[in-house]
């Protein structure tokens, strides 16, 4: 594989903007920022699932391509068939550093950035065929439970080659991802194809893999969009394309029962994170529940509370789980919702005390009614 680095400027521009900034969101993204990128670090499984998948041969004369984090909403959104409107624009589902500018939200960002280098223009230029894989870490926002995380992983690739030499079809992309459900859980694994909708490809189609007698999403693919290629200038190319959360086979690979124990820098927890190794509990520590309650304004967005729980309880929040909502106009005022929300804290770690639990929480009830206008009840 030959390797390309893309050093975007504008990145580094905003990031050092970013420094300067010390307001909630800026410590926020400058926190994510901080988390290593998994993928790229030896010992952790997400790097482990990355090196395995490169090895199959249909990748081997693959670019491998490391693409900025922060990326424009032109080229994320706009370029992908995403328009104005599209909920994965809304400020509840990605984060943004500026109007102009986000943190990526999933890898087939790298599209644009291999079309644009100066080596991918030759091979275009020539009617050479193409491929590349990327892999990165993402963000977007979401609930808090033992399998979700606003910081992830993923892998993507995509293949294009010339009309005139050959017609891909949905059966060579299923051929690729067979074999990438067999480096990963071995060549046993049963593994099957239903169609989806995706903004960039069509036709589409989501891999499943079966697990425990069930089927289980794993992988989004499908066939290029020819105009979606066109915004990016290219045309008379046709191909495949995917991409997966690397969590997501992480976990099923391990039977993980937590995926924050992918971070985790515990020695008894890290031995254990090996692909196709059933983990075994280090000790199942004891959790704590914590209920807040509070009304707030019709406008309020949960996944923008959860970026408050991050922030103040980090690792130690196992899940957070909405138990009530309602309206009553008479008791709480014109558009005003109440909710309650139960906040499990748990250490994958270690014991934790009711005393350290109590400040998280304290805090939280007190950056809920300053952040969130809310008064608790």
């Amino acid at each position: 594989m030959r390797e390309i680095i893309i050093n975007s400027e504008e990145e580094k521009k905003i990031l050092k903007e970013l420094e300067k900034r010390n307001d909630i969101e800026a410590i926020r993204l400058k926190r994510f920022f901080g988390m290593p990128d998994l993928s790229r670090t030896p010992g952790s499984p997400l790097y482990e699932l990355v090196q395995r998948v490169k090895k199959i041969p249909v990748f081997q004369d693959f670019d491998d391509i490391k693409i900025p984090e922060i990326v424009p909403t032109r080229v994320l959104f706009d370029l992908f068939n995403m328009p104005p409107g599209h909920p994965a624009r809304s400020k509840s589902d990605t984060y943004y550093v500026d109007e102009n500018h986000i943190l990526i939200t999933h890898d087939t960002v790298m599209w644009y950035y291999y079309f644009e280098h100066p080596r991918v223009l030759e091979k275009i230029a020539g009617g050479e065929d193409l491929g590349v894989v990327c892999y990165a870490k993402v963000y977007r926002k979401d609930e808090i439970d033992q399998h979700h995380m606003n910081v992830f992983h993923q892998f993507g690739g995509l293949y294009l080659t010339r009309n005139e030499k050959r017609k891909v079809v949905l059966d060579d992309l299923k051929n690729v991802l067979g074999d990438v459900a067999k480096s990963v859980f071995g060549p046993g694994v049963e593994y099957n194809f239903t169609l989806e909708v995706f903004p960039y490809t069509d036709p589409s189609v989501e891999m499943n893999i079966k697990i425990k007698g069930k089927w289980v999403e794993m992988v989004g693919s499908g066939l290029p969009r020819k105009d979606v290629l066109a915004n990016f200038g290219v045309s008379g190319y046709n191909g495949w394309a995917f991409g997966f959360g690397l969590e997501r086979l992480a976990i099923v690979s391990m039977d993980l029962p937590d995926i924050r124990l992918l971070w985790s820098d515990d020695p008894r927890v890290k031995r254990q994170l090996k692909l196709g190794s059933k983990f075994k509990e280090v000790s199942k520590y004891p959790p704590i529940t914590r209920d807040i309650s509070f009304v707030v304004g019709n406008n309020f967005v949960s996944n923008n509370y959860f970026d408050l729980i991050r922030d103040l309880g980090g690792s130690l929040v196992e899940e957070v789980k909405l138990l009530d909502t309602y309206e009553n106009e008479e008791k709480f005022g014109k558009d005003k919702v109440s909710y309650t929300f139960r906040i499990t804290y748990r250490s994958p770690e270690r014991t934790l005390t009711n005393e350290e639990v109590d400040k998280i929480q304290k805090e939280i009830e007190s950056r809920t009614q300053e952040e969130f206008k809310a008064v608790v009840r």
